[in-house]
């Protein structure tokens, strides 16, 4: 399944860079002006799972094929993109599209870097986009409640629902807050919710682009923002783009002595990938053979069939049971031989709840 993830920001505050180092590409040209990031670009990335080479390793593959991350590079947002200022109609277009949103905020000083408010703040840049996002979810919001209402008071119950949920939603705008703090009841609710496609419910994760020196322990600007991500139950990390830029190119081996040398265990990606995994409630599980050893995804509280549809459609439509051996167990007894000898590898049934880890084999009949 993987997921899009949507880098937003004001111009200039490292959104291209962190985008090329992130993908590994120079597929966004990084420049001091505004706006030269005009189409979005999107960049599918592997994502890095330690635990997938330990299974490629014990099972002999031949291949390692690791889940898929697309990140969006979208164009530079300013004030007034909500009435079509800039680029406006076309960022929120496609922010639309994608399923959380990636906001860089610049977090460093540099005179040589213009910054559209000439001053670093990024409680203030925040606050620039998501007061934007509101403003258009505002206006859509108030169109279409009041016409849901009045189908509603004509006896239609589709129409009644979509009035309670949105107009939840309308209320939470108009008190300056984002549509996402809306709480539906049930599932038929959350439906409705998820359908509106409103800017304001994507689930977001901040990104603080930091100097070098502060990588590792970020520093004031960076941690205002965690606080403000805390508040909202947002996810926030710190990351120096430049850093990431050097690191692109390099060897693996090179990659491990630059990071520690800044006082660094892991790449800024692998910060974002985590960050964005808890955002979305995401886990993997992995199906391992001679020929591959490969990772996939799916919603947290996923069931063995939904699982099994990531693979293929047939697989879900004629699901008939999982074998099932959970990471440590495969790993612990030496594969699926050891695991089934020790009475590891279960037979799962349509409910059953995939776990995080789980080593899994379908079997299907169509």
């Amino acid at each position: 399944m993987g997921f899009r993830c949507g880098i937003v920001g004001l111009p200039n505050v490292g959104k291209s860079t962190l985008f090329n180092a992130l993908t590994e590409t120079q597929a966004a040209q990084a420049a001091n002006y505004p706006f030269c990031t005009i189409e979005p670009n999107v960049g599918q990335v592997g994502v890095p799972d330690p635990r997938l080479d330990e299974l490629a390793k014990i099972a002999g593959s031949q291949k390692i094929i690791p889940t898929q991350l697309a990140f969006v590079d979208i164009a530079g947002l300013v004030r007034g993109a909500s009435k079509g200022e800039g680029l406006g109609n076309q960022f929120l277009g496609n922010i639309r599209e994608v399923d959380a949103v990636v906001h860089v905020l610049r977090c460093f000083e540099d005179d040589d870097i213009q910054h559209v408010d000439n001053k670093v703040d990024p409680i203030a840049d925040a606050e620039t986009v998501e007061t934007e996002l509101m403003l258009s979810d505002l206006e859509s919001l108030e169109k279409r409640v009041p016409a849901a209402q009045k189908k509603a008071a004509q006896g239609d119950k589709e129409s009644k629902l979509i009035a309670s949920v949105l107009g939840q939603a309308l209320d939470l705008l108009r008190e300056g807050k984002p549509a996402r703090l809306t709480q539906p009841k049930d599932d038929e609710e959350a439906r409705v919710f998820r359908q509106a496609q409103l800017l304001t419910a994507k689930p977001v994760l901040y990104v603080c682009n930091v100097e070098e020196d502060a990588a590792a322990n970020g520093n004031a600007h960076s941690a205002r923002v965690f606080d403000k991500a805390a508040a909202e139950g947002a996810e926030a990390v710190t990351v120096s783009a430049a850093i990431e830029a050097d690191l692109v190119g390099m060897e693996p081996d090179e990659r491990l002595v630059f990071l520690e040398e800044m006082g660094l265990h892991e790449t800024g990606l692998a910060r974002v990938i985590r960050a964005g995994y808890d955002l979305l409630h995401l886990i993997t599980f992995f199906t391992v053979g001679p020929k591959e050893a490969r990772a996939w995804t799916v919603h947290s509280g996923a069931k063995a069939p939904e699982a099994a549809g990531e693979i293929h459609s047939d697989m879900q439509r004629g699901f008939i049971r999982a074998e099932t051996i959970a990471y440590d167990d495969y790993v612990s007894l030496g594969g699926e031989t050891g695991a089934k000898d020790a009475g590891k590898l279960r037979q799962e049934g349509k409910e059953y709840v995939v776990h995080d880890g789980d080593v899994m084999h379908f079997k299907f009949n169509v």
